[in-house]
């Protein structure tokens, strides 16, 4: 014969679900807006409550219910944010046996005919409840003819009736069902608020558990209460009473994040012999190597958004230690290490998931991390590429003085052949292979310099050139420009930085406090005005503008160009109109 006692057990996500609007923990905006509702008895006939897994939707539901229909310990009470939990009506709900509140899981009856049923006992007042409330839950899983035929009813309900919604999917329910109803946006709760409530059911249940341990367990449920419940009765079982950081760790299958780290370290380090290793290591421990790459592209955001705000340091589900070594990272590894190091993290991710052998493609993808850890980047490639071409136009073309090799003895000074993909530069790097005097011959005059802007999709640079820089006096390499009063203060270091860095030749960018003339813009600006009072001369124009005074011109075209083409060619090939994502 069975233990009645084990028959008896609950699970603590039940045991202790929350039972009154004081319970709900990490939802205040929520409890607020409906014990004002309820005060000033301005209670709606549809609400819709929305939010990740676990996060109280159902339960919220059906607290709901029960303020609305408890009657308290003495059979006179009204509707409350503070049901008894001892009335009647009250033990029926928490019980799911009350007749008059019905729950439908809308992911097994999705019809029309399900809906039906619903509209037509919508007629009939409550049996013994004030109120009669429906509550649909996973409601988006509805089909469009269900929620067409529920509209109506929705809309204007009998006064007797409640409907209360819950869905994960917000997004799938029409609008003209969400317009219809109350909508309660559900939050996940925040790290701090998760820790001492697992911490008080632990304490509740005679558990010790260790600080670590809730942290880790916090963070697995990514803000759904009841994951944290149901995990945390699996480490109370797990631990038998007393568990700790390792074991909850073993549980979930999780690596120690602190060796995690050390990983990432060996990583950033390109030490792929000790990463291999250590990765072994953990496997024979018992973690999962999808996990662990999952752990390193976790600290690789972490790490990155500690470096943009250095607040998110302070993370209470990470250990003190952790902390300091997440802080010391962001503070040594680049930006640009870590974007690189998350998208290979990602690409990782996905080959692991089709891969046949999971340990297999988790050493490859670190091999691939560990190679590309110490790659220079675009910049630095540039820069070595400027110093390998200031010995002289020889050796920038060739690396090497003409006709030597570079162990010739006779062959003069040599320099060591760049990698293939230096030696023949394309795109902005094709003019650092020029000597400066055919570097500059390009540029005549101040509007190749522009070109050369547009055609390198400085689209920053450009604008303030055109807006701010009224030239005193150009030459080739050298620029001397009026700013105006609210130009950029280094308009003339970025300037002069991009020029050199497009052409290989150092530029000269002064600055004048008179002399200057119009800016390109105000040229620009000044032409079309010209163009529109010409073109408002015409008879046509003005009987246009006559009958529609806020017509404005969009273009000028002259008869002439349009003749013969030559605008609408000239427009067609015009840098104003390049795309931003079209290749070279």
């Amino acid at each position: 014969m069975s233990d009645p006692s084990a028959q008896g057990y609950q699970v603590l996500a039940r045991k202790y679900r929350p039972a009154t609007f004081a319970d709900l923990i990490g939802q205040e905006a929520m409890v607020r807006t409906l014990r004002n509702a309820f005060a000033t008895d301005r209670i709606a006939h549809a609400f819709i409550l929305t939010g990740v897994r676990g996060v109280g939707k159902t339960t919220t539901a059906r607290i709901v219910a029960k303020g609305l229909n408890c009657i308290g310990t003495d059979g006179t009470g009204g509707p409350t944010t503070e049901p008894c939990g001892l009335c009647e009506h009250c033990r029926a709900i928490a019980e799911g046996r009350h007749v008059d509140v019905l729950e439908m899981d809308a992911a097994s009856r999705t019809g029309v005919a399900d809906i039906r049923d619903i509209i037509e006992s919508v007629q009939y007042r409550s049996a013994s409840a004030r109120y009669k409330v429906y509550i649909i839950d996973e409601v988006h899983m509805l089909s469009n003819s269900a929620f067409n035929a529920l509209l109506k009813t929705l809309e204007e309900p009998p006064p007797h009736v409640k409907f209360i919604f819950a869905t994960t999917e917000i997004r799938k329910v029409p609008v003209t069902v969400l317009s219809r109803c109350q909508r309660f946006d559900l939050r996940r709760i925040e790290p701090e608020v998760m820790i001492a409530h697992l911490t008080s059911i632990a304490a509740r249940e005679g558990a010790e558990i260790a600080p670590e341990a809730l942290a880790l367990i916090t963070r697995a449920a990514e803000g759904s209460v009841r994951d944290a419940m149901s995990l945390l009765d699996q480490a109370i079982a797990h631990g038998a009473g007393e568990t700790g950081a390792d074991q909850v760790r073993a549980m979930l299958g999780l690596a120690d994040r602190g060796r995690v780290l050390d990983l990432f370290d060996m990583v950033l380090k390109g030490e792929a012999a000790a990463a291999l290793a250590e990765l072994g290591a953990q496997y024979a421990d018992g973690a999962d190597p999808v996990a662990v790459l999952r752990d390193l592209a976790e600290i690789t955001h972490w790490v990155s958004v500690i470096k943009i705000t250095p607040d998110a340091a302070e993370d209470p589900t990470v250990a003190a230690a952790e902390r300091a070594r997440g802080q010391a990272m962001a503070d040594a590894v680049p930006m640009r290490a870590l974007t690189r190091l998350w998208q290979m993290l990602l690409k990782a991710l996905e080959e692991v998931s089709l891969a046949p052998n999971t340990m297999m493609a988790a050493e490859m993808a670190l091999i691939r991390l560990t190679h590309v850890a110490d790659l220079p980047d675009p910049g630095t490639l540039m820069k070595r590429l400027r110093q390998g071409s200031a010995g002289g136009p020889a050796e920038a073309t060739t690396g090497t003085t003409r006709g030597a090799s570079p162990q010739s003895p006779g062959g003069g000074a040599t320099l060591a052949a760049p990698p293939r993909a230096m030696a023949q530069p394309s795109g902005a790097a094709t003019a650092l292979a020029e000597q400066p005097e055919t570097a500059l011959a390009r540029f005549a005059r101040f509007d190749d310099v522009v070109a050369l802007m547009r055609r390198m999709r400085e689209v920053r640079l450009l604008i303030d050139v055109e807006q701010h820089l009224r030239l005193v006096h150009y030459a080739p390499g050298r620029i001397e420009f009026e700013p105006t009063a609210d130009a950029p203060r280094d308009l003339a270091t970025t300037l002069a930085a991009r020029l050199q860095g497009w052409t290989g030749v150092r530029w000269w960018v002064s600055l004048a406090s008179s002399g200057g003339g119009k800016t390109i813009s105000e040229t620009r600006d000044e032409g079309l005005r010209e163009a529109e009072e010409q073109a408002l001369q015409n008879p046509v124009v003005q009987a246009i503008i006559a009958a529609f005074p806020a017509a404005r011109f969009t273009g000028i075209r002259t008869p002439e160009g349009a003749g013969s083409g030559t605008n609408a060619d000239a427009a067609a090939g015009s840098d104003d109109d390049w795309d931003p994502f079209e290749d070279n």
